[in-house]
């Protein structure tokens, strides 16, 4: 069975992927951060990677991009499953957690990189189990690295539920910032359950929303409802620009240029709102309401109020409780097939709120591909990742069903290689450097040693993606960087914790 279903990653094999995690301690302490400057892309818009997200965060150079939309396991305790004959048939996951899901490694290297992110991780551990704590570990690593590739200007948005939505939030807190948190969002998916007595039935998702200092919110407006029309917009010439609202044409203050007459209608205590090229400029477009008597001649008791046309406002500023887009039905023409998929509209309006045609928009657990499709849709650059080579082929099908034409999707197995680093000197130059850090300790058994006994070690192997950046660097002594070889700290010390004493 393929490992994946919409944005969310089979947990079977993660212990094998995230083996090739580079870690230990004194890992990659710049992914915590960021460096303040934006970076251009190292990959090209219409990309989509399959294998494990987690090397290819790793290879975006940092501050890249403006959007993150993730929609990742939830922890449900649930197997998924994509009906025979569907357009994701074959895909398939299992969204439960135990420890041997995950390299317990990466636990100690998150409590060196992000403490807040580590002490989330332990009270998850003590407050509902070891699967919590293996879930957040494969999450926090990644947010890691989302945080990191970010713009200063860039949001993420995180998709969940109740099963696990208040450890995210504090893994969010803890790794972006508590201030970074923008809003709570919450989207009913669905209609309520008769089958549940003991519970309130879960018919809600939570998308937790954060933004770094520079982010900008475009506001997102939802349509008026029928009952504020019927109520407010009760006019309509059959002129086919449809029903409108009447509305003050005085000025709140007296101001010299608004003091006239007008045709026939003497000038209001403190002036009309518009200045009289204004006002014949709407006349002509017929946007006065003149009063009348009953036999049609104009009623100077009365003043002339504006139409303001409902096609022409905005509704109401959308709050935090959606409840608006309704999930995907089984006739939709979006519909792949994914037990879990999320709703176009649902897509547009997020990214519409918080990024511009142009910006690029990364879906690390890219699934069934309906972030990629809204992003394209909008005019925006897009990227994504996922286990499955299913994701390709859904995106071009996706997208050739949207344009017209084929889908465009560049696919890509191996991750992109930083290029925002610079020229890098000889990694032997740091040896001194790294002595006095260490203060002569051995990275991997913790040993005082002589200088000339110490090895210069790339904690990720060169091999493997690795570079030769000073954070990717340590020092060894001769026999453990002989044991370690080219395997990553967090692969080494496995080994030795399942060797044992």
């Amino acid at each position: 069975m393929v490992g994946l279903r919409c944005g969310r990653l089979s947990n079977r094999p993660l212990r094998r992927l995230l083996l090739r995690d580079h870690g230990g301690r004194g890992g990659p302490r710049r992914a915590t951060g960021r460096t303040g400057a934006m970076t251009a892309a190292n990959f090209a818009s219409g990309t989509v990677w399959t294998g494990d997200n987690l090397p290819v965060l790793r290879g975006i150079n940092d501050a890249c991009v403006d959007l993150i939309y993730l929609d990742p396991p939830f922890n449900s305790n649930r197997n998924y499953e994509a009906p025979i004959g569907s357009k994701a048939a074959g895909a398939a996951f299992k969204d439960a957690w135990t420890l041997d899901d995950v390299d317990v490694c990466e636990h100690g290297e998150l409590a060196d990189r992000n403490p807040a992110a580590h002490s989330v991780i332990e009270a998850a551990r003590q407050a509902h189990g070891k699967g919590m704590q293996s879930y957040l570990i494969f999450m926090a690593v990644r947010l890691l690295e989302m945080r990191r590739v970010l713009k200063p200007t860039g949001s993420i948005y995180l998709h969940c539920d109740p099963t696990a939505s208040h450890y995210l939030k504090l893994l969010m807190d803890g790794i972006f910032g508590q201030a970074a948190h923008r809003s709570e969002i919450t989207w009913k998916r669905s209609s309520t359950h008769n089958d549940a007595r003991h519970v309130f039935p879960n018919v809600a998702d939570a998308i937790l929303f954060y933004a770094l200092p520079d982010a900008a919110l475009n506001q997102v407006h939802e349509p008026h409802s029928a009952e504020y029309v019927a109520s407010h917009y009760r006019h309509d010439d059959r002129d086919g620009r449809g029903p409108y609202q009447l509305d003050n044409m005085t000025s709140p203050n007296p101001r010299p240029r608004m003091m006239y007459d007008w045709k026939g209608w003497p000038c209001p205590a403190k002036g009309w709102r518009y200045q009289v090229e204004r006002m014949a400029e709407l006349d002509a477009e017929g946007r006065i309401h003149y009063p009348a008597h009953s036999d049609g001649s104009p009623d100077h008791s009365r003043r002339p109020r504006l139409k303001r046309y409902l096609r022409e406002q905005k509704g109401p500023v959308i709050g935090n409780v959606w409840t608006d887009v309704p999930p995907v039905n089984s006739q939709a023409r979006e519909r792949t097939g994914y037990p879990t998929q999320k709703p176009l509209a649902l897509l547009e309006r997020l990214i519409k709120a918080s990024s511009n045609p142009g910006d690029m928009v990364l879906d690390p657990f890219c699934g069934c591909a309906t972030a990629l499709v809204a992003a394209d849709r909008l005019q925006r650059e897009w990227a994504g990742v996922d286990l499955s080579e299913l994701a390709v082929r859904l995106v071009n099908d996706r997208i050739a069903a949207d344009r017209g034409l084929w889908g465009g999707v560049t696919a890509l197995t191996e991750p992109p290689r930083r290029t925002d680093l610079g020229d890098l000197p000889n990694y032997r130059t740091h040896r001194h450097r790294l002595y006095g850090e260490q203060e002569g300790v051995c990275e991997g058994c913790r040993t005082h040693f002589p200088f000339r006994v110490m090895e210069v070690d790339h904690k990720l192997p060169k091999s493997r993606g690795g570079t030769d950046h000073p954070d990717n660097l340590q020092l060894l002594c001769a026999g453990c960087n002989r044991s370690k070889g080219n395997r990553t700290m967090a692969e080494w010390e496995a080994a030795k914790m399942r060797a044992g004493p």
